[in-house]
């Protein structure tokens, strides 16, 4: 098995390729991580071509498209699902979607024991976060809300994520030195393990939790015909 995974749910444009099935077999082969949260467009297809080089394969040789779903904001997340379905289509593989605070949960549990919550920045004041009982558990969430209204039984837990460090004040419990953004290395192995396991993984859809800030303009001035 060999996936192409990418995440631009986040500030962070990130691309990976990853060899092997589950726990033990599966190794990252290349990978490579763009913060940079106005240029998704611009900089995902040279981070899937360099990865690719890097490994030494080509895209020829991919068994399946890994995506994270968000949520994330509207731009920045169509930009990696549509990628990935331009593949996909291209290739004829599978896409497969894994919701990108699960990734983020996968990469930062090792790091935590017991229950944690992964935050990241929304905009406009909110945060997604979602909660966990270990890095491969979600049991609330994902969600969108504004920090000061996550009930306490959240905002008291280990915190990791860049929206967590925004709101010290919050978020109490946020711990620095933990990956901020997605993974798409963490993206596609929790996506190899999962598919080793016979999980079913879910469809590469987005997560956007809210309406998308264009709006079709209300009030029109009704013109007809003399």
């Amino acid at each position: 098995m060999l996936l192409l995974a990418m995440d631009t749910a986040t500030p962070a444009v990130t691309v990976a390729l990853h060899e092997g099935e589950g726990r033990e077999g599966g190794r990252t082969l290349a990978a490579a991580t763009r913060v940079d949260a106005r240029r998704h467009g611009e900089l995902l297809l040279p981070a899937v071509e360099r990865v690719l080089a890097e490994a030494g394969r080509g895209l020829a040789e991919v068994t399946g498209i890994v995506v994270g779903t968000g949520p994330g904001p509207y731009t920045g997340l169509r930009v990696g699902l549509a990628t990935a379905a331009a593949l996909g289509a291209a290739r004829g593989v599978p896409v497969h979607g894994v919701c990108t605070l699960d990734a983020m949960a996968y990469a930062v549990g090792a790091g935590l024991d017991g229950a944690f919550v992964v935050v990241t920045d929304a905009r406009r004041k909110e945060v997604y976060w979602a909660r966990y009982a270990d890095a491969r558990t979600r049991v609330a969430g994902p969600a969108v809300d504004r920090p000061a209204e996550l009930p306490r039984e959240v905002t008291r837990l280990p915190a990791a994520g860049a929206g967590a460090l925004l709101y010290p004040e919050v978020f109490g419990e946020a711990r620095p030195g933990l990956p901020e953004h997605a993974s798409a290395a963490a993206l596609a192995a929790l996506a190899a393990e999962r598919l080793a396991a016979g999980v079913a993984l879910s469809e590469p859809l987005p997560m956007y939790l809210r309406r998308p800030d264009a709006r079709e303009p209300a009030g029109y001035k009704a013109v007809t015909p003399s």
